[in-house]
């Protein structure tokens, strides 16, 4: 059996670590994640959860798989590693991550990767690297920096200090934060909404977001008629406002859309 798998559930597909209860991040990790990774990124999913079985996310790294590696293989591994959490990042469509238990090193990134975590109220954020003399290598840093702010990241990585999902939630790390026994419940209603919803429009605005966080508003603002204008001729579009003028008409709130992702 892989150590990671995808699977179709409707329009949601799920990406799951499945080497419990550590999920270490080692040769075959990486070579699941890259498979797993293109699967979704052929299938027709609206939806993209990453979640894990068993108590953990993952406790990071493999340091017996990674004790003997020499620099050119070291960096041929972490280059890997990244092009599959740049690959989630480069989906358009919404991408959700569900921890509980460890999140550790690469784990952590690989969270990080996902547009929204959902963090039970037992899960541990660590960027330990810079304890043992190295440095998050997959992105870690200036991810953290942009959901949180630069010394919030410098103080969880420099310092190497463990980061509760409670306080994940609380820096705005995690956008929901839960009990351990509801966080499977509430990243699967986060996905199914998501996965109904106007899939193009949600593109967009995962476009505009990439744009700020690399340049900036000035950036954002310099693509933005060119990503959102397009969402005018959509077919959810144009069932959106149909909606809305109908309830307008009517003085009612509009009802539900059921979005194609057109």
């Amino acid at each position: 059996m892989s150590v990671i798998s995808f699977e179709q559930q409707g329009n949601v597909g799920h990406i799951v670590l499945a080497d419990g209860p550590l999920n270490l991040i080692n040769n075959r990790f990486c070579e699941a994640l890259k498979d797993a990774v293109h699967e979704a990124s052929r299938s027709e999913i609206r939806a993209l959860l990453v979640r894990a079985e068993g108590a953990n996310f993952s406790h990071g790294g493999d340091v017996l798989d990674f004790i003997d590696k020499d620099f050119d293989d070291w960096r041929t591994f972490i280059s890997e590693m990244n092009q599959s959490y740049r690959g989630i990042e480069a989906l358009q469509i919404p991408t959700v991550a569900a921890v509980r238990g460890a999140c550790f090193g690469g784990a952590f990134e690989l969270a990080l990767a996902c547009d929204l975590i959902v963090a039970a109220d037992n899960a541990v954020f660590h960027h330990f690297e810079a304890s043992v003399g190295s440095a998050p290598v997959a992105g870690g840093v200036q991810r953290l920096a942009e959901r949180a702010g630069r010394a919030i990241a410098a103080r969880y990585t420099m310092l190497s200090e463990p980061m509760t999902g409670k306080t994940a939630g609380e820096l705005g790390v995690a956008a929901f934060a839960c009990a351990e026994t509801d966080v499977e419940s509430t990243a699967a209603s986060l996905v199914t909404r998501l996965s109904n919803g106007p899939t193009r429009s949600y593109a967009a605005i995962r476009s505009l977001l990439k744009a700020w966080a690399g340049g900036g508003v000035p950036a954002a603002d310099s693509v933005l008629l060119d990503i959102t204008m397009p969402l005018h001729g959509t077919e959810d579009a144009r069932k959106g406002r149909t909606a809305r003028v109908e309830a307008i008409r009517r003085g009612v709130e509009p009802e539900p859309v059921l979005f194609t992702g057109q």
